[in-house]
């Protein structure tokens, strides 16, 4: 089979399209034929190095979230067949999503709901789990009947605007904070306002909040005045700062607390359950082959049909049922891998909506690259 791989550590340049062996299916296990799957700031920061732990040995494929369907299956395996329709977030100490066949665990995998595509299929599992998890068993969001008031900061953004999408679908009043040009699609995610970062003092006069989800990085400092007491502050993206204040939680006003992503089947279920109602969408706009991996870094990306996805943050006019909405960020210098600076931005604008959803328009080219590697 065809995988991209890399044999050490390094910028994207050191993977290169091999062919490998395929894998066999252990106990507890399905191989997965490839469609698509996501690339995340996870997999650029294992080949870098900078997690050199969580590498198990050379040669690595990178890649975590897939979809795909069933090809074998291993010993002990019930409730799947080959064939079927699935989706996983791969265990963190295996990876091989970036090949055309991959191993996951049955307990971190799912059937594909009836109608989604493979690209939804592959953006939702990090995003949306980092999302989930953070809400409900970091920040105590009520998951059905809310009264809760949550922030989110860079709502517009990949896990932000599942965020946003999940917190609505409780019945919390959502505040969205983005740039400017991302507004109208924070508040076509279901927030009742939709700030804009750039301008000064946004967030004055708010009534105080329940939670803030930041999904760009770690400022607790910013937001804690803005906490009702017992209120929670969370991050995915946490720094030593972080943690340090978290040892202080059982005596603070305000908890900090981090987002750990834990893969596993019933979250996905969760996610899937809200796609089915409509309440969950994902946006996906270009998409290269596979031997293009190495051109990721540039762009949070998906790859569908063999080919990279790109998400983007910008919603077309009206909001359709179980359609592609997939919004990330921008990743700062401080949350990506890719050499050079970055777009110092929440969100990027549209390229181009998911062509497996013909009733979105078309965009034209982003005005703003998202990160710009030096080797471009």
């Amino acid at each position: 089979m065809r995988a991209m791989s890399c044999s050490r550590y390094g910028g994207p340049e050191v993977l290169e399209l091999v062919e490998r062996p395929m894998p066999a299916p252990g106990p507890g296990q399905l191989r997965v034929r490839v469609v698509a799957s996501s690339v995340n700031p996870i997999d650029w920061k294992l080949v870098s190095g900078i997690l050199r732990p969580m590498v198990p040995s050379f040669p690595f494929v990178p890649g975590y979230d897939i979809a795909g369907q069933v090809d074998a299956v291993g010993t002990g395996v019930s409730g799947f067949a080959v064939g079927q329709r699935v989706h996983a977030r791969i265990g963190a100490m295996s990876a091989g999503g970036s090949a055309e066949y991959a191993l996951a665990g049955v307990d971190v995998t799912c059937a594909m709901p009836e109608g989604m595509s493979y690209a939804d299929a592959a953006g939702m599992p990090l995003a949306g789990m980092t999302a989930l998890q953070g809400l409900r068993d970091r920040a105590g969001l009520v998951m059905r009947g809310s009264t809760q008031r949550v922030l989110v900061v860079g709502a517009s953004g990949g896990v932000g605007h599942y965020a946003v999408q999940i917190a609505v679908a409780a019945g919390a009043t959502v505040v969205g904070v983005s740039s400017g040009r991302n507004t109208a699609l924070v508040r076509q995610l279901g927030a009742v306002e939709a700030l804009d970062y750039t301008v000064p003092d946004v967030l004055r006069g708010q009534a105080p909040f329940d939670i803030v989800y930041q999904s760009v990085g770690h400022d607790y400092a910013t937001y804690l005045p803005l906490l009702r007491p017992g209120g929670c502050f969370v991050t995915p993206i946490p720094g030593p700062s972080t943690f340090v204040r978290a040892l202080a939680n059982p005596f603070a006003r305000n908890p900090v607390r981090a987002i750990m992503l834990k893969s596993n089947a019933a979250d996905l279920r969760v996610l899937d359950q809200l796609y089915e109602a409509g309440a969950l969408k994902t946006v996906v706009d270009s998409r290269f082959p596979l031997e293009r991996l190495a051109d990721a870094p540039s762009k949070a990306s998906l790859r569908s049909d063999m080919g990279l996805l790109y998400r983007s943050g910008t919603l077309p006019e009206g909001r359709a049922r179980g359609g592609s909405l997939r919004a990330p960020p921008c990743q700062r210098a401080e949350n990506s891998l890719a050499a050079g600076a970055a777009c110092n931005r929440w969100s990027a604008p549209a390229r181009e909506l998911n062509p497996e959803h013909p009733r979105y328009p078309r965009h034209g080219p982003c005005p703003q690259g998202l990160l710009h590697p030096r080797s471009q």
